[in-house]
Formats: C-alpha cells, sequence, structure tokens
C-alpha cells in the first residue's frame, strides 16, 4: 500500500520562492552574457549539469556517509537533520528546514514538490529537470511505483511507498539504506555509492562492485 502525506502549507507566494527567483535572475544573466559574446551556451549548459549530477549532491553523500558509519550522528540526523547537517557545514540559504527520511526494508520514502519545485539545494545542489516537470509532479503522487519503475527499478510489493510534498519552509533529504558488502568501508569510499537520485527516492545508491 503507498501512503502519500500531502499536508500542504504552501502559500500563494510558493511560485515565487527563492528558487523561482534565482532560476529568473541566472536566465537574465545569460541571456546578457551570451549576447555579449562572454558565455558560450554550451559550455554553461555543461557546467550547470556538472553542478547538478557531480558537484552539489556531493555534500549530501557526505551526509548520507557520515550517517552509514556514526551511529550517534544517524540519531541527531534523524531527529533533527537541519542542524546535524549544518555540522557539516551546510546550511540553507534563506533557512528552510531539511527533515531527513530514512529508507528501511519496509518503507522506501520518495520525495516531490507537487506545486513548484522546491528542493533541498544545500546538500543536493540544482534540482535535475526531470525534478520540476508536470509529469513527475503528478505521477509522483499518482503514481510512485509507476515512477520507480520510469526511474529503472522495482521494489518489493511488501514494501510501503511514502511520497513527502516539500513546502517553502520545509525539504526533505532521503537517507537511503546502505548496500550489503561495505563492512569495514571508509566514509569517503561510501560517498561514491551514494547518488543523487538514491537522495530523493527516485534511485537506489550504487552497488559495491560498480565502484571498485
Amino acid at each position: 500500500m503507498t501512503g502519500h502525506d500531502h499536508d500542504h502549507h504552501h502559500h500563494h507566494d510558493h511560485d515565487h520562492s527563492e528558487l523561482s527567483e534565482t532560476e529568473l535572475r541566472v536566465r537574465a544573466l545569460e541571456t546578457i552574457l551570451t549576447e555579449k559574446g562572454y558565455v558560450d551556451p554550451l559550455a554553461l549548459g555543461l557546467l550547470i549539469e556538472t553542478y547538478e549530477t557531480k558537484v552539489g549532491p556531493r555534500n549530501g553523500a557526505r551526509v548520507v556517509a557520515r550517517a552509514w558509519t556514526d551511529p550517534a550522528y544517524r540519531a541527531r540526523l534523524l531527529k533533527d537533520a537541519t542542524p546535524a547537517i549544518a555540522e557539516l557545514g551546510y546550511a540553507g540559504r534563506q533557512g528552510e528546514h531539511i527533515v531527513a527520511l530514512e529508507n528501511t526494508p519496509a518503507l522506501h520514502n520518495m520525495v516531490v514538490c507537487t506545486l513548484c519545485s522546491c528542493y533541498p539545494w544545500p546538500v543536493l545542489g540544482l534540482p535535475p529537470v526531470w525534478y520540476k516537470s508536470a509529469p513527475y509532479r503528478s505521477k509522483a503522487v499518482k503514481d510512485p511505483r509507476g515512477v520507480l519503475k520510469d526511474f529503472g527499478f522495482e521494489l518489493p510489493a511488501e514494501t510501503n511507498i511514502r511520497v513527502w510534498d516539500s513546502t517553502a519552509e520545509i525539504r526533505y533529504l532521503v537517507l537511503p539504506m546502505r548496500p550489503a558488502g561495505t563492512d569495514g568501508w571508509s566514509e569517503q569510499r561510501l560517498e561514491a555509492l551514494v547518488t543523487r537520485d538514491s537522495m530523493i527516492g527516485t534511485g537506489l545508491p550504487k552497488q559495491p562492485h560498480e565502484v571498485a
């Protein structure tokens, strides 16, 4: 059975959150710099893609790897993620609260923002294009198992899926399950297993043989 968290606390100005304003500023700046010949759009696109998929999510990977190896830190993260994440030097730009959601064999968490694209910037960097798309925002609520299939994996039928709706005030970070066969691994080595999508709930961590 699938459970959904649809306690919407989005305000009327939600579509004008800092994310939307930032995107407008970036697009305007990109246009000006491109017109003046200072920026190659293709190079800029590659830079943005790199930050979306590699640089930004490394912050979250460090948080997850610490939680996997340090039970006390894991407890602090699950109790109150915002200060726990701040311990590692990552904090929200406008004070948004981050909640950590722990995946277990019985429960898989997935994050969406149904009204716009609220996203935990401090730990995941820029949101991927698909996260902001209407099909994902709609289908994640109606058919989360179908979404996971779209992303290339299925969960056991007995695993419950819970969908969490981000807001301007609360962002979510999924703490994925630590892959088997990683006993004794260092934090740094474990970080390589953590994918951006596994921290959104639309993917799983890499397996040890994938990074060996």
